[in-house]
């Protein structure tokens, strides 16, 4: 998983995390009880992460976007480092937090009493020359953050993933390809199908949004009508559902990334005592000449790798308990893979029957 890529990835979802866990959950809360009860803190908080994260969201799929174009349109000058990714995305964090530090400058919470002497609060951002959206101020700081968050990177990703998809799918090599070169084309389509799936879907979730404060700020009118706030509702919610959609597309197209979440799931959900089990390894399944394998680890994280890997294919995890340690090899012949699938089978059924006993006894010696 340590790759440039990856590393992106989980920037990705680290915002998505924030996002989901940080403002999103007090946001519904808040719209269920039509009362904000978690404090200015949390008021300035949510309004900053909101910001934040949707910037190092977009940012981080720029810099995606520039990697996997210079890996496909320049690769001789392009040059992967560890440390230039993790400089890009130490950036992009900064650079976000300039953008969303007005959040925390102007967010504030206002305590109303009703006619029933019921007191309920409200958490809004109050800009030096009023609220939304008689706020010149949020007025020009939303077009800006639309400029820099939205349309200008939009703009410079559809640029590049059309040039990447007219050499990925309308150029054509002159004389014979290796089976090496149309493996490597056909994984770097797949990474720029998925996140050119990811930037659609950015595009589609956030427009209505965008849309809907300037166009109330030159139609002020149409706040004070009752469907306006179930129309912002829907909006805010088909943005903010952005961050749940993001793991669904890695899962679904991205192998590697669905094997280490089954990985995780199996080890957290699968193994009640971490100090006596642990989750050993995966299968990965290929087509062709097929390589299954399971890699013995007494302590640390689980890694996954691949030995000889030609294709990026389908991946099966398997949870097994420490000190398991076996090498068994897919013959491209049926026959013989249909051998190898019984055996694995019956000793997996030995190894649960095993697992049963006392934990004193250790189930594999070396």
């Amino acid at each position: 998983m340590r790759t440039v890529t990856n590393c992106y990835m989980v920037s990705l979802s680290i915002s998505d995390l924030f996002m989901a866990s940080l403002n999103c959950l007090p946001n519904f809360i808040y719209m269920l009880n039509s009362d904000w009860a978690f404090g200015l803190e949390l008021c300035m908080a949510s309004n900053f992460i909101a910001y934040w994260t949707v910037a190092s969201s977009v940012f981080t799929l720029v810099a995606i976007t520039l990697n996997r174009y210079m890996a496909i349109v320049h690769p001789l000058r392009h040059r992967r480092s560890k440390t230039r990714t993790q400089t890009v995305l130490v950036l992009i964090w900064l650079i976000s937090v300039f953008l969303a530090l007005p959040c925390i400058l102007y967010s504030d919470l206002k305590t109303k009493r009703y006619m029933n002497g019921e007191l309920r609060r409200a958490c809004y951002m109050l800009w030096p020359d009023g609220r939304y959206p008689n706020s010149k101020t949020e007025y020009i700081y939303n077009i800006l953050f639309l400029c820099v968050t939205y349309i200008i990177p939009l703009a410079v990703m559809a640029v590049c993933y059309s040039i990447m998809g007219r050499e990925l799918w309308g150029s054509k090599t002159i004389g014979q390809m290796t089976q090496r070169h149309v493996e490597s084309i056909k994984s770097k389509r797949k990474v720029v199908r998925m996140f050119a799936v990811v930037v659609t879907i950015f595009l589609i979730c956030w427009l209505p949004y965008h849309s809907y404060f300037v166009y109330a700020y030159h139609n002020k009118g149409i706040v004070v009508k009752t469907y306006v706030q179930d129309l912002f509702l829907s909006f805010y919610w088909l943005a903010m559902s952005n961050s749940m959609v993001n793991p669904i597309i890695y899962y679904w197209m991205n192998p590697r990334f669905r094997a280490y979440f089954k990985l995780i799931i199996c080890y957290c959900g699968g193994i009640r005592n971490p100090d006596k089990a642990s989750i050993d390894l995966n299968v990965i399944r290929m087509n062709g000449e097929s390589h299954y394998y399971l890699t013995r680890s007494k302590s640390g994280p689980v890694s996954l790798g691949v030995q000889h890997l030609r294709r990026p294919p389908e991946t099966q995890v398997l949870c097994l308990p420490r000190g398991y340690s076996e090498v068994v090899r897919h013959s491209p012949n049926p026959q013989n893979n249909q051998e190898t699938k019984a055996i694995q089978s019956s000793r997996l059924q030995k190894l649960q029957k095993t697992r049963k006993l006392s934990t004193q006894k250790p189930i594999y010696n070396q």
